[in-house]
Parts: structure tokens; C-alpha cells; sequence
């Protein structure tokens, strides 16, 4: 999963960067709000976490800006001011949700799971697609009813592919989601990632729908 942290504040958003990549996901930071209101703009996120003390740009019209332009994707907003107005007007915007300052870490990213959970329709921290269960908080999985040991970018190719029920995903895509635009990979490396899954679960387990890409055996039942 590919996430936005916009902060202007180094060392918290440092944490919070450090924190999300620990769980699995691949970030990108903006300090300002010109620049958080063009990356969510023009980049593919699953989740953003927005500060609104920011500098050029207020987070409250990067929000209302990227709902403008029919952005998407999940939002929770940071913020270290108390007035209960503020996050009335974060939800009406279109904020998924609403954490002050300071905050537990853990509490943050549990709650970033849980956006992106409910945004692809899934209600548990478990999501099942055919024989595979992914537990998304212990980052662990079964299939047919036995462990599979994963690495890191195995499970969030898995994890990726869960939160797209039925819908094929180009290596392309995948590859922005795994690795982050600094890093895009490149379509032999999913490929020998996919091969990879395939042996560790079964032949079976990731169809490729050829000129469109891959998915999870089961993810559309």
C-alpha cells in the first residue's frame, strides 16, 4: 500500500514515515501544501495523512481541492489544534477521519488500516480471496488452512491485490504501489515476484489476465 504523509514538521513526520514502512507500506512525504496538493493530484495513493498547519497551502484546501478533483482515496487529518469547529469542517470537507496531536503511533496506523479496509469494502482485519486468508495486522498468511512465510513485499503485493476484488492490476500499477514512484521496479521484477508467490502458495493462486494483469484466485467470489 502507498501512502502520502504530509507534515511540516521534520521529526514527526520522520516518525510517522518510519512507523508506516516498519508496517508495510511505501511512503512518500510532502512538507508544504503546494506540494502535497500536487503529488495527491497527479500520484496514485491508498491513503493520505494530512497536518493542516501547513505552509503556501492550508490542509484544509488541499482537502477540499483534491475532493474538488475527484481524488479518492482515504484521509485522516493531523492536528494539533483542539477546536471541535476545525474537525467538523476536515469531515465536511471529505476527511475520512481525524486524529489530534500527539498521538500514539500505533493508534494512527491501526486507523490507517482501517480506512483502507472500509474503502475496499472489508470490515476485518482478516481478508479472504479464494483459499488465501491475510491477516492485515500481524502481516501473516494462510492458504488452504497452512502458514506461508512471506516477505515484506511479498505480503503487500498479496495485500495490494486483496483490496482490488475482481479487478485485474497491471504490473505497472503494482509496481508503483510496491516499490513507490522513486523506485517503480519494473514489470519482470512483479513478474518474478508473482512466480515467486505462486510457488509458495500454489500454481493457481494469482491468475494473469493477459493485456490487463494479474489477480487473487477467488477475489471477485
Amino acid at each position: 500500500m502507498r501512502a502520502l504523509i504530509v507534515e511540516d514538521e521534520t521529526d514527526v513526520a520522520a516518525d510517522i514515515a518510519q512507523a508506516m514502512q516498519e508496517a508495510g507500506f511505501v511512503v512518500d512525504v510532502a512538507s508544504d501544501g503546494e506540494d502535497a496538493w500536487f503529488r495527491g493530484n497527479t500520484e496514485d495513493y491508498d491513503v493520505a495523512i494530512l497536518d493542516l498547519g501547513l505552509p503556501r497551502i492550508d490542509g484544509l484546501t488541499v482537502l477540499r481541492r483534491w475532493r474538488s478533483e475527484q481524488r479518492s482515496f482515504p484521509i485522516i487529518i493531523l492536528s494539533a489544534r483542539n477546536d471541535w469547529t476545525e474537525r467538523v469542517a476536515g469531515i465536511e470537507a471529505g476527511a475520512d477521519d481525524y486524529l489530534g496531536k500527539p498521538f500514539e503511533i500505533g493508534e494512527l496506523i491501526a486507523r490507517v488500516r482501517g480506512l483502507i479496509r472500509r474503502a475496499a469494502g472489508h470490515t476485518s482485519a482478516s481478508i479472504a480471496a479464494g483459499k488465501l486468508l491475510l491477516d492485515t495486522n500481524r502481516m501473516s498468511a494462510t492458504y488452504a488452512g497452512r502458514p506461508v512465510r512471506l516477505s515484506q513485499l511479498e505480503f503487500r503485493l498479496l495485500h495490494y491485490l486483496a483490496h482490488q476484488t475482481g479487478r485485474a492490476v497491471s504490473a505497472g500499477e503494482l509496481a508503483e504501489h510496491l516499490y513507490g514512484a522513486a523506485d517503480p521496479g519494473d514489470a519482470n521484477a512483479i513478474e518474478a515476484l508473482v512466480m515467486r508467490l505462486r510457488r509458495k502458495l500454489d500454481a493457481d493462486a494469482i491468475e494473469t489476465r493477459r493485456g490487463f494483469g494479474y489477480l487473487l484466485a477467488g477475489s471477485g467470489e
